[in-house]
Formats: C-alpha cells, structure tokens, sequence
C-alpha cells in the first residue's frame, strides 16, 4: 500500500504550484460558475481565502478629495467617429462653397485620411437643419428626439483629437492615451471610488447588439490597474445577458457536495499561488469576480429581467419598434444598473469594422441616417426617464465619439476622418443645461475657439465625481500615472 505521501498532492514537502497550474485545475474542476453563492457563504464564514487573511488589499488611493455632484455616469459612445457638421454643428457656408474645392487659406496643407484620390471638394451636408427650444441650438433633421431636449443639453462643440486613426482614436477618448495598455476612465473611477453595491460591478459595458467596438475588450481595459477594475459586460440582447453566470444546464455533474470539496482546494492552491505570485493582481482579481459572481446570481437576474417595465416605458426607450429595439434595450439596461448602484456604465453604438458603425466614407445621407436612427428615440427616452425618476439630480449622462469628419467629401458623398474638431454634449448633475462651451471654424475642420482635448474632458467629469484629477494616481514602473497624464484642466464654464 502506498504512502499518502507517494502522492504529490498529500506531500506537504511539494508546493501545489509545482504539481498543478491553477488553469489546469480549473479546466479539470468542471468549468463555468456552478453556484457560486455557496463561495460567498464560505467566504462569511472564513472558509474561503480571503476571511483567512492572506489575500492582498487592494491599494485605493482616491476616495473623495471633494463634495462630489454626481454619483454616477452613464456614457453613450458612438463608435466610427460622428460627422459633427452633419448632426450638432452647422455650418451653412459649406452649401455655398459646395462643389468647389476646399481652400482654408494660409497654404495649410490639406490631409485626408483613407481616400488618396479625394480632390477635397466642399461638400455641404445632405440633411436639413433647424433651431430648436429657447437656445435656438441647430440640431440636423437626423436627431429629431434629441433636438426636442436640446435645452438641457451641454454642448463641448470644439472637442479635438490627437489621432484620425479609429482603434487609437477610441483608446484616447477612453483612456486619454492613444495607444493600448492604460486604463478606461471606469475603471478609474472603480479604482478610486469603490463600488456603490457590492453586489453588482462598479463599472459595466454595454457593447452594441451586433458585435465589439474597435480594438474589442482593450477599449474598457483595466489596464495597468489591478485587473478587478475591468468593465464588466453586459449584453441585454442576447440570450445570456452575463456570460457564464449560471453552469450549462448540461452540467448535472456539479453538485453542491463536489463544489463545496471544490472550493476548498481551490482555497488551498489559491493560497500557495499567492504566495508565489504578490505582485500579480490577477489571482485576486479572478477570486473577487467569482465572489461577485455568487452575489449577481441573486442580485442580476431582477435587474436583467425588464419585463417588470411599464409599457409606457418601453415605448420611450423605441423597445416597439425593430429598429430602434436594440439600443433602446441596452439604453434602459443602463438605467436599470445606474439606478441599482452601478457606478459608471457605458453604452456602445456601433461595432469594429467598416459598416454597421459611425463610420461614414461612402454614402453620409444614407449611412449616417441609418445609425442615427437606431439610436436617437432611445436616447432621447433615457434622457427623460433619468429626470422622469430623479436620477439627473445626481448622474452625469456623456454623448460622445473618437473624432469629427471632414467638410469635403470622400467619393462623391462620404465623408473622411477628422480628428480637428467634433461635438460633445453632456446633461445632468453638476452642468449647466443649454451652455455651450467651444467653437469651431466656419467650415467644421478645425477647433476655433475654446477647443476642448478629452484630458479636459476627463478632469471634469472626475471634478465632478468628488475627485482632484492631479491626486488620482496609480504607481507604475516608477511613474504616478493618472487618467489625465499631465494634462487636464476643468471646463468651469459648463459647471454649476
């Protein structure tokens, strides 16, 4: 009869690190969740890793440096770069000048992006435009809902970008940096402030219902922070809104008895990895997502099911109708998980490629109509719906893309990128409704007056989350890296 020591896994003289990698465990454990509120239990109880005292605390420098205006965001990013002098800036001097090629003077010296055989002929925009509310705010006939809420909108009309490239333009509105690796503003926002309900994530995504933006789960990465500050997706169009929340029905192999046996080695070898692995925050990372996991399994399912809707709400939201159905459900998922504490959660509209996004080249009148009109209704309803229920009085709601679009055309009715100047606006908490801040020039090229970068952007909206966007910091490779580089200042005009 052997020894229980033969065996590497009863010697106490082997690390269990040296005799199994935690994905090999895990690939053998069974895979998927499996009923995880049994981990949380454990974990109350001391059983798990963490009550045990060996886990590494996470490093949260932040936490209010000021009395905060909002306690949430909601942001709607328009992925493909959104032509601003066909949707929110008017310029009517390009129906004067359309047809002749573009001049701006001073022998500046015309780009265009994609199309090396573009002429630069000025072309004016197809769509009409008209003043709307009090303001008198131009607003193109694509936006016929949003144009009705104008008034309390707040529009950053000279926003510019570094790059008119789309992965690294979209990297930049969302991490300040045009390039991979730093950390999304929501997860900034986690990192420095917690989670308002330790049963949901603090910072959730919702990407558009036919796919991934550009650059897929990099653009709402973590980063070099701790990897629990991640977006977590959501997606409310598909059959399983959380993947891998619930095990296959096909799982009947998992039982309570064999996942509490389970936990508890997974206990052990999480505590011998850790012991190995202290700068890696990733081990951590995994163990807080299945404790949040067995959370959402009881908490979720009530916030995913939208059936509890009035149908007058889901009307407002376009939920009616089969184009606007899409967006208007992940506009209304946003409501649902801001109103239940989530921190920041991002909506997308839009996926990765050269269709099916904001990305106009080849037909504006055609392309930019059909995009806008998935989404305008939806917006619009969850603009009332927020002020409807009381939300506004402390959310902030973003509109915004990763640059503008050119006022010459590409082909003979598309539009090339432009990173010189695109619109922003805000609503809610802590701006002031019908300001509008920046100016381009007349013909929508470049920023004028007031041009606004994203680090402004981010200094802002961080302002008004309660925190100095100087003192949020993160030490990585001896550098105290912060969402705003060294850059940044806040846009006063547009604050209460």
């Amino acid at each position: 009869m052997k020894s229980p020591h033969s065996c590497p896994i009863h010697n106490p003289r082997r690390s269990y690190s040296e005799v199994l990698n935690r994905r090999g465990f895990l690939d053998r454990l069974g895979g998927g969740l499996g009923g995880l509120a049994v981990a949380h239990l454990m974990a109350q109880e001391g059983v798990l890793a963490e009550s045990a005292g060996w886990r590494p605390k996470l490093d949260l420098n932040g936490g209010l440096h000021h009395r905060p205006k909002i306690k949430r965001v909601i942001q709607l990013f328009m992925n493909g770069g959104v032509s601003q002098i066909d949707t929110f800036d008017y310029k009517p001097i390009l129906a004067q000048l359309s047809g002749q090629r573009f001049n701006p003077g001073g022998n500046l010296k015309l780009e265009s992006v994609t199309d090396s055989v573009n002429s630069f002929i000025t072309m004016k925009s197809p769509f009409e435009f008209k003043q709307y509310g009090e303001s008198g705010r131009w607003v193109s006939d694509v936006f016929p809902n949003i144009a009705e809420i104008v008034d309390e909108l707040t529009f950053l009309m000279s926003m510019r970008s570094r790059t008119n490239v789309h992965g690294l333009g979209v990297y930049e509105q969302n991490t300040g940096f045009p390039m991979p690796g730093f950390p999304a503003m929501g997860s900034w926002l986690s990192y420095g402030l917690g989670t308002m309900n330790e049963n949901l994530p603090s910072f959730v995504v919702i990407p558009d219902a036919r796919g991934l933006p550009y650059n897929g789960q990099k653009s709402f990465s973590s980063g070099f922070l701790p990897a629990t500050h991640q977006g977590t997706l959501i997606k409310p169009n598909a059959p399983s809104p959380i993947h891998d929340l619930f095990p296959s029905k096909s799982a009947e192999f998992i039982t309570p008895a064999s996942e509490r046996e389970g936990l508890s080695l997974l206990e052990t070898l999480n505590r011998e990895h850790w012991r190995s692995h202290q700068g890696d925050s990733r081990l951590d990372a995994r163990i807080q997502s299945y404790e949040l996991a067995a959370r959402m399994q009881l908490s979720a399912p009530p916030i995913l099911d939208e059936s509890t809707e009035s149908e007058e709400t889901r009307k407002l939201y376009g939920l009616n109708d089969i184009k606007t159905e899409e967006f208007g459900r992940s506009c209304l998922m946003a409501r649902r998980l801001s109103e239940a504490g989530v921190r920041f959660v991002q909506v997308w509209s839009g996926m990765n490629g050269a269709v099916g996004n904001w990305d106009n080249h080849w037909n504006i009148e055609r392309d930019l109509s059909s995009i806008a009109g998935r989404v305008d209704k939806p917006i619009a309803g969850l603009f009332r719906d927020l002020k409807g229920r009381g939300l506004l009085d402390d959310t902030l709601l973003v509109w915004t893309t990763e640059f503008g679009r050119m006022p010459f055309g590409q082909g003979t009715s598309g539009r090339d990128h432009n990173g010189g100047t695109f619109v922003t606006w805000l609503a809610g908490a802590g701006v002031k409704p019908g300001e509008i801040h920046g100016e381009s020039d007349e013909w929508g090229w470049k920023g004028a007056l007031n041009s606004t970068s994203v680090h402004d952007l981010h200094a802002t909206i961080l302002h008004l989350m309660g925190i100095d966007h100087k003192r949020l910091t993160y030490l990585h490779n001896g550098i105290n890296r912060r969402l705003t580089d060294v850059h940044g200042h806040l846009i006063k005009e547009i604050l209460v």
